[in-house]
């Protein structure tokens, strides 16, 4: 049995701080990339690239589905456009320009929401996207990413620049612990394993993969081995990680800030049912959430470490079954 690898997790930037940010680097390295926003810039951190940019800033106040549209038409017209606004807008007020201006003719968009999942807090649940990874996953040649801290959303939003297709990348609201080293490598499509381990797999993303982390550490402490796996890519999603996770730890569990009903999850058993099946059990949204503080909702709808190490006792004991 492995011995958990202690992590030392400490707060960093929130995600769409990083997203805002390396947008302006991107932005001095290629003058073909513009943005587009839905009078939202300060909230999506847009800001920066709007003061550093004005001209590329193209403000569609608050349309979104307008902001698709001109997103897309300013992809075919061979700009590099970022498209962004709180998830809860962009895809559903932009879906039917999202599936018919960008996803049916593959143009060259990326679209960034921000303030996913419920640790948006006391906003309330009309601004929580918690269908996010469902629909952006839902559109055909699109690529969905949901980094977890500072780092991954660096790489993510230059990797979103440089591939020429429709890219969604989910951010939030609240600062992240750093879960990377500054020099970290990722690469589309495939999971990282931050820890060994080999009774069971954590599988998680965004901002449960920290959780999943301090969640391995406690099992550790109970004499439990668990992998844990980053699924910073939704989709395409690691068929092989999942299946070689499955088939040499033999049980999973999948968290996500998002509803279990359509998120990572179901992902993750269509890959099981691909590869190799194991017992699953789910960490997530059953439904809407209340308003209250980001602490406060984690806490109330059991989206932290002690949650998932119930969820791993659990499924350990249908493993012994």
């Amino acid at each position: 049995m492995a011995a958990a690898t202690k992590y030392e997790l400490k707060m960093g930037a929130a995600t769409r701080e990083a997203f805002g940010k390396m947008l302006v680097e991107l932005g001095k390295e290629n003058p073909n990339i513009v943005v587009g926003d839905a009078d939202l810039t300060k909230s999506t951190m847009t800001t920066y690239f709007a003061k550093e940019f004005p001209d590329r800033l193209f403000e569609c106040g608050i349309a979104e589905a307008n902001m698709v549209a001109i997103g897309a038409g300013l992809a075919m017209a061979g700009k590099i456009p970022f498209v962004s606004s709180f998830s809860a807008f962009v895809l559903t007020k932009g879906f039917e320009q999202l599936r018919v201006l960008a996803a049916y003719p593959s143009a060259n968009l990326k679209v960034v929401g921000t303030h996913s999942g419920i640790s948006i807090g006391e906003d309330g649940p009309s601004q929580m996207s918690v269908e996010d990874l469902a629909l952006a996953g839902a559109l055909p040649n699109f690529t969905v990413l949901s980094p977890a801290d500072e780092v991954a959303t660096r790489w993510a939003v230059r990797w979103a620049a440089e591939h020429h297709g429709g890219v969604f990348i989910r951010c939030g609201r609240v600062k992240a612990p750093v879960v990377y080293p500054a020099d970290a490598k990722f690469e589309v499509g495939k999971a990282v394993e931050l820890l060994p381990g080999t009774d069971v797999t954590l599988v998680a993303t965004g901002l449960l993969v920290a959780e999943s982390i301090k969640a391995a550490e406690q099992l550790d402490a109970e004499g439990i081995s668990a992998r844990v796996l980053d699924i910073h890519t939704i989709k395409p999603i690691d068929d092989e990680a999942l299946g070689r996770a499955a088939k040499e730890t033999g049980a999973l569990v999948v968290s996500e800030e998002h509803l279990v009903d359509s998120g990572l999850g179901a992902r993750v058993a269509q890959a099981l049912a691909r590869t190799y099946p194991a017992p699953v059990e789910f960490v997530g949204l059953e439904g809407y959430a209340e308003s209250g503080s980001p602490d406060e909702l984690l806490d109330k709808y059991g989206m932290r470490a002690g949650n998932i190490v119930e969820a791993a006792r659990r499924v350990l004991a249908r493993k012994q079954k």
